[in-house]
């Protein structure tokens, strides 16, 4: 055997399949595809699409920054466990320059739900419940079609 094996063209990199030519070849699904998209960012597009609606009627939620956390963080004095109700939502006022918040947690809302449609109205109704806190109005004053379905 007199034939050498020819070295390698490329230097070791990234395996992408394994030595039996399979595995991952690329991505699933280009990033444009909603396929793509991950479980966050549905559930952002689900409160941005709650907000935009809203908005409409109450143009001066613009001057309100709208957050999405993971989970209630328990951080403060007087927070502590509660093994009847865990947050979905809540708000922190305005101060020192900063604009009015309003928290949706993300896993307490995706918990309570079993489908895209469900999640969607359980979303809009914690952000109608925030933003009517924090307006000092009744819900049903900031969306007339609260609690209904």
């Amino acid at each position: 055997m007199d034939t050498p094996v020819p070295p390698r063209a490329a230097g070791p990199g990234p395996r992408r399949r394994d030595r039996h030519g399979r595995g991952m070849r690329g991505p699933i699904a280009p990033p444009q595809v909603p396929l793509a998209a991950s479980r966050a960012d549905v559930f952002a597009d689900l409160v941005q699409d709650s907000v935009e609606r809203l908005e409409r009627r109450w143009p001066q939620l613009t001057d309100i920054d709208f957050l999405v956390l993971e989970v209630p963080r328990l951080d403060g004095p007087g927070r502590t466990w509660n093994d009847e109700a865990v947050p979905l939502g809540g708000t922190i006022p305005a101060r020192e320059g900063r604009p009015a918040r309003v928290v949706i947690y993300r896993r307490p809302v995706e918990i309570r739900t079993k489908g895209r449609d469900e999640r969607a109205a359980l979303v809009h109704e914690v952000v109608v419940e925030q933003v009517a806190e924090l307006l000092g109005l009744t819900p049903e004053t900031v969306d007339p079609r609260y609690g209904e379905d």
